[in-house]
């Protein structure tokens, strides 16, 4: 069984942000980077069934050269090989753009299943998993808790809301997005550390795809949000100030 788990790196969640002197994007230098956490679930649930049905995973990241980093954490805890699209612009892109890098990468693989996060940190779109399996004309599955693989086919738990779950099987090829805190994520060995140094992470060019990048939203301008204090004094006698006092939380304050 031939699976292919799509990783993003995304900066550190306690960074602490500066805004650059353009104003149009933070300062990059002042960021430190870390594998998506959603993503870190996905990869996790694809060296489980790796290990129920043998076979191979695959971890495919679009992303500048320092995302090698975070390919190199997805070997050393159990990827067999890489995939990684190199451009150091790749937050251009858009959903559709970075989605159609994923197919081409993707399509030569012929792989049996892809994971990816539900969504990323940073942006939090929740939309490249899906737009990827229409490109491929794969069936999807969103916001998974379980799966299970049967004979050419795959069982899938999806959370809904209201405490809800949903059950349905799709044919293989698929594409699902994994809900965070499906399994415990398991740590590097330092001899998985040592064996993914060797282990196979082929860079894609992005000319060699052919793919342009797609139009898509652009920052004219990026600041903090203002810091503002006010007092309002409520008169009247107790129980009239009481019942203004919780109107005002429940319909300008929202707390109630």
């Amino acid at each position: 069984m031939k699976i292919i788990v799509s990783i993003k790196e995304v900066p550190v969640r306690d960074s602490q942000l500066r805004i650059a002197s353009d104003g149009r994007w933070i300062e990059d230098g002042d960021l430190g980077y870390e594998m998506n956490e959603p993503d870190a679930y996905a990869l996790e649930e694809a060296l489980q069934l790796k290990e129920k049905h043998g076979g191979e995973v695959i971890a495919l990241c679009a992303g500048p050269a320092g995302a090698a980093r975070t390919i190199r954490e997805a070997l050393a805890k159990g990827a067999d090989r890489a995939l990684h699209i190199e451009d150091e612009q790749i937050s251009s892109w858009g959903t559709l753009g970075l989605a159609q890098l994923l197919a081409k990468a993707v399509a030569p693989e012929k792989p049996d299943l892809i994971l990816t996060g539900l969504q990323s940190d940073d942006l939090g779109y929740g939309q490249t998993g899906v737009v990827l399996a229409e490109l491929l004309g794969f069936p999807h599955a969103t916001i998974i808790m379980a799966a299970e693989v049967l004979d050419g086919r795959i069982r899938v738990k999806r959370e809904l809301e209201s405490g809800w779950f949903q059950n349905i099987e799709m044919p293989l090829p698929a594409v699902l997005t994994i809900q965070s805190g499906i399994n415990k994520l398991r740590y590097a060995t330092l001899m998985g550390i040592k064996k993914a140094k060797t282990k196979e992470l082929k860079r894609l060019e992005v000319a060699d795809l052919g793919v342009a990048p797609s139009p898509t939203a652009t920052i004219e301008r990026l600041y903090l949000p203002r810091k503002t204090k006010q007092t309002q004094l409520i008169e009247g006698s107790a129980k009239q100030a009481a019942a203004q006092l919780v109107e005002k939380l429940r319909f300008e304050v929202r707390v109630i």
